[in-house]
């Protein structure tokens, strides 16, 4: 009786056992498939199938995407696709656009004072080194000689956008490096839905994922130059273009808070269609052409109108190919600003720069260099 005692025991453990092993192997498997259940207290004895339940739970958690913080649960909608319009979070954006075009322009100003400035009192060194350099033995396949003389080929409108270009050109090079590419998405690209609002609006404007995108924008950007610095000069020009970039992404914002298609957006074409509406609205009766067709021409002023009608069509329509709407808010604001904005703002920026005279030179009657700054050109 005692051996049979004895078998009974061995053949409860061993069941018990088996179905211990069992439900285990079934809950890891679950873990595997995202379930999650409390973790059971651990036994002092550990079967061989035990050591397979950590590795399964730790590769379906590295598999999930990691974030800070879980957000609650969004409230019921009809459309569960369709993000919540939260209009007081442009609040912040629309005072950052206003402070930013504001000190835009007054950096600009005091800039074309202070390039007055040194202009006048850099005259005769520059007489000084014209003359160094007629006495100077030239040397004949020089690399630095080559290239001053190619800058001084240049427009002063192409010597402006030069930097822009290559700024471009340094952040699309961003985008190919791989532990940048968090920061990128964070900072350079616009979108309403996103935790950081006001930096993006600037950044995104230098920003190009796409090799055709950029040189597609530097290209038109190129065409332009020469006649946007001659109508505005480069300090007026710069702030202009910089403004732009922040008044065409708050426009983005604010028709993609409205229709709740929120998404990112990047490219320099919100400022750039600024330049190009503001010279299509001062010459008008200018000839373009396309560049893959040159021989169909068009006046400025149609160019304008069937830019500003596409936009508006595809702002009204949804499409998605383009940014239609800081496509359109920068078009507006080049036309409003070759027609109001430069009597508004720059022909108003002597206060400014008569107190930074005074700031410079020590007081009302103390002795520097021109105190109005210069009458700017348009």
């Amino acid at each position: 009786m005692a051996w049979r005692g004895c078998l009974l025991k061995w053949a409860k453990e061993d069941l018990i056992c088996c179905t211990t092993r069992y439900n285990r192997f079934n809950l890891y498997t679950q873990q595997r498939c995202g379930f999650r259940k409390a973790a059971k207290k651990a036994e002092p004895k550990r079967s061989s199938m035990e050591d397979v339940g950590p590795t399964h739970t730790e590769a379906a958690e590295s598999l999930a995407p990691k974030r800070a913080a879980a957000p609650p649960p969004p409230p019921a909608r009809s459309n569960p696709y369709m993000p919540p319009r939260e209009f007081g979070r442009l609040v912040k954006p629309l005072v950052f656009t206003v402070g930013f075009t504001g000190c835009s322009f007054g950096t600009a100003a005091i800039w074309q004072y202070e390039s007055l400035k040194s202009r006048v009192q850099s005259y005769f060194d520059e007489v000084r080194a014209d003359w160094l350099e007629k006495i100077r033995p030239q040397k004949q396949g020089d690399l630095r000689k080559q290239m001053n003389q190619w800058w001084n080929s240049l427009s002063e409108g192409q010597r402006t956008v030069t930097g822009i270009i290559a700024l471009n050109a340094l952040v699309f090079c961003c985008w190919r490096v791989p532990s940048l590419q968090r920061s990128m998405v964070t900072y350079f690209t616009s979108n309403p839905a996103s935790k950081v609002l006001c930096l993006p609006m600037v950044l995104s404007t230098f920003s190009h994922y796409s090799l055709f995108h950029l040189a597609a924008n530097m290209y038109v950007l190129w065409s332009f130059s020469t006649s946007i610095v001659s109508m505005l000069g480069k300090e007026q020009f710069l702030a202009v273009y910089m403004s732009a970039g922040a008044v065409s992404t708050m426009m983005s914002y604010v028709c993609k808070t409205a229709s709740g298609r929120l998404g990112p957006s990047l490219g320099a074409s919100g400022a750039i269609m600024t330049v190009l509406a503001a010279v299509c609205t001062k010459m008008p009766e200018a000839k373009l052409a396309i560049i893959f067709l040159p021989m169909y021409t068009f006046t400025a002023g149609n160019a304008l109108k069937a830019i500003v009608a596409m936009d508006t069509a595809g702002l009204v329509l949804g499409w998605r190919l383009f940014d239609h709407a800081a496509h359109l808010g920068g078009a507006l604001f080049g036309i409003w600003y070759v027609m109001y904005g430069h009597e508004l703002i720059w022909k108003n920026r002597e206060p400014l720069v008569k107190l930074w005279h005074d700031f410079r030179t020590g007081g009302p009657g103390g002795r520097g260099g021109g105190g109005g700054g210069g009458n700017g050109s348009l």
